[in-house]
C-alpha cells in the first residue's frame, strides 16, 4: 500500500491520494514495418515536445548542428507496436498499439519468446535481464504479449526490454493483467481498439509538506521504476463513435477486485502528468468523440 498523497495533475488532491494510497489498499523492428507499416495505419500517436525541426543550410542554428544533436524523439515501429523510447528511465515514454479480432487470434506460443535487450538502443541506455533479476519486480510488459497472438514475430518483440518496465509482482499479474484482459474484450465488440501504455513519476507529499518525486532504480544501469502507470484506450465503434478511457494504477499491490471503473481518471490528467496529448489529435480525425469516466461509463 501506498501511504504518501500522490499528486496527478489535473485532478484534485483527492484524486491523486486515491489513486496512490486507497485504491493501492485494492520490435528490433525496421522502420515503418509490419503489417504495413503500423506507425502509418495509427490515427493517434501521443504528441511529444517536438523534435527539432530541419534546420536551414548555411543558417547559424545549422551551423549548431555541425556535430550532430545528442538526442531526439526515439521512435521504434514494430510487428506489433510503436514504442518512443526514454533512454533516461530505461523505458518507454509511451506504447501504443491496435487491437482487434484479428489480432487476439493465432497460434503464437508465449513459451518460445524469451526477455531481450533491445540492441537498437545505445548500450549506455538499455536495460538488461540482469536488471531486473533479484530486483523484486516483474519485467511488465507495456504492449501486452497476449495481444498479439496473431504473428510469432509480432508476439516476440513485446519481449524487447524496451517495451517492459518494473512493475510490483501482485500488480502485474492481478489487477494490471485484469485490465489488459479488458482491453481484450473491447477489442472483440468493437472495430479497432488502439490502446496506448506507457509510465508515470508522480509528486508525493511527504512529511514537511513539499512535493517531491521520488522512484527506486534497479540494477546496474539504474532502471527506474515508475510510481504509477497509465492506459488510454481508444475506440473505433461500428458506429463511427470514437471512445476514450483512461487509466491510471499505482505500481504497488492493488487488490484485483475492485472494479475497473475505479481507475478511470480524466484524460487531462494524464496529459499533464506524462508530457504528452491525445485529445488535440483525435480531435483532427473526429468529432465524435465520447470520453468516459468514472461517472459517465455507459
Amino acid at each position: 500500500m501506498l501511504r504518501g498523497r500522490w499528486l496527478l495533475p489535473g485532478a484534485s488532491l483527492a484524486l491523486g491520494a486515491g489513486l496512490g494510497a486507497a485504491l493501492a489498499a485494492r520490435r528490433r523492428g525496421e522502420a515503418g514495418g509490419g503489417r504495413g507499416g503500423l506507425l502509418g495505419r495509427l490515427p493517434v500517436v501521443p504528441v511529444l515536445a517536438a523534435a527539432a525541426p530541419p534546420l536551414p543550410a548555411g543558417s547559424g542554428r545549422a551551423e549548431l548542428a555541425k556535430y550532430g544533436l545528442p538526442g531526439l524523439a526515439q521512435l521504434r515501429s514494430r510487428e506489433s507496436y510503436v514504442l518512443c523510447y526514454d533512454p533516461r528511465s530505461r523505458s518507454a515514454l509511451w506504447v501504443i498499439e491496435q487491437l482487434n479480432r484479428d489480432t487476439l487470434h493465432g497460434a503464437s506460443d508465449r513459451a518460445a519468446c524469451d526477455f531481450q535487450e533491445d540492441d537498437s538502443v545505445h548500450e549506455y541506455h538499455r536495460a538488461t535481464n540482469a536488471d531486473y533479476r533479484g530486483s523484486g519486480f516483474d519485467r511488465g510488459h507495456l504492449a501486452a504479449a497476449a495481444n498479439h497472438k496473431w504473428s510469432q514475430k509480432a508476439m516476440r518483440d513485446t519481449f524487447y526490454l524496451s517495451n517492459v518496465a518494473p512493475q510490483v509482482p501482485h500488480l502485474n499479474q492481478n489487477a494490471w493483467n485484469n485490465l489488459e484482459k479488458y482491453c481484450r474484450s473491447l477489442a472483440r465488440n468493437n472495430k479497432n481498439v488502439y490502446v496506448c501504455t506507457g509510465p508515470l513519476f508522480l509528486p508525493r507529499m511527504e512529511a514537511d509538506g513539499k512535493m517531491y518525486v521520488k522512484y527506486q532504480v534497479i540494477g546496474k544501469n539504474h532502471v527506474a521504476v515508475p510510481t504509477h502507470f497509465f492506459k488510454v484506450v481508444i475506440l473505433e465503434k461500428e458506429s463511427g463513435e470514437i471512445e476514450l478511457r483512461s487509466y491510471v494504477m499505482p505500481n504497488s499491490p492493488v487488490d484485483e477486485h475492485i472494479p475497473l471503473e475505479r481507475f478511470l481518471v480524466p484524460i487531462e490528467s494524464i496529459e499533464r502528468a506524462s508530457g504528452l496529448l491525445f485529445v488535440p489529435n483525435i480531435l483532427k480525425k473526429t468529432n465524435n468523440l465520447k470520453a468516459i469516466t468514472a461517472g459517465n461509463k455507459h
